[in-house]
């Protein structure tokens, strides 16, 4: 992992794929992505969060799941179309809240969560904003706080990193300087999970 990775996925990316198939990583189909969000779950160890945050919420199949376990929610994704898709599906969960945001430009001035989601969105970014995204997460973390990660682990070819460096990148950084300690590490065919709380 270098600073010369590719440049982080522009918003028009996502534009084009969902453009091509409403469903592109078969979210609301795939028995892969059932048993992932079955495993995302049960990972949490609260039974409620006060205030949650979802990035890169697609078409708000794990959104739907989330939200009996938040007062609030902040579910946001860079694309348009998957977010009418995930508001349809959510309208009745008032405790969610969607917004059309790219991280880590138009990162959530502010606000604090106990509990921040980073599904399947990491691998998307080049290293800078990895880091620029990472520092931004830590300092919305309350305190207790915790932030899950899960993300497919074989290299895509368009992807500036791998869901293992994403992963390794907080491990390494957030838990070697202390505001963050590993709770529950988990490592499937093809996905990995890793939950961090804020001490």
């Amino acid at each position: 992992m270098n600073e010369n990775q590719p440049n982080t996925l522009p918003p028009s990316y996502f534009d084009e794929v969902y453009r091509a198939n409403q469903d592109p990583w078969n979210f609301e189909t795939s028995a892969y992505e059932r048993e992932k969000y079955a495993t995302t779950m049960a990972a949490l160890t609260k039974p409620q969060y006060e205030h949650a945050f979802e990035i890169g919420c697609s078409l708000g199949v794990l959104t739907e799941q989330l939200a009996p376990r938040c007062g609030h929610l902040l579910a946001i994704d860079v694309a348009e179309a998957p977010l009418l898709r995930a508001q349809e599906r959510c309208r009745h969960l008032p405790q969610v809240e969607f917004q059309q945001r790219r991280l880590p430009e138009e990162f959530p001035a502010g606000q604090h969560f106990n509990l921040i989601v980073l599904s399947e969105v990491g691998y998307y970014w080049a290293l800078p904003d990895l880091k620029r995204s990472a520092a931004l997460l830590l300092e919305a973390l309350n305190p207790g706080g915790q932030l899950l990660l899960v993300h497919w682990t074989p290299p895509v070819h368009d992807y500036p990193l791998t869901g293992d460096e994403v992963h390794d990148f907080f491990l390494r950084t957030a838990t070697a300087t202390g505001p963050l300690r590993l709770l529950n590490n988990q490592r499937h065919e093809t996905y990995r999970l890793d939950l961090l709380e804020k001490i």
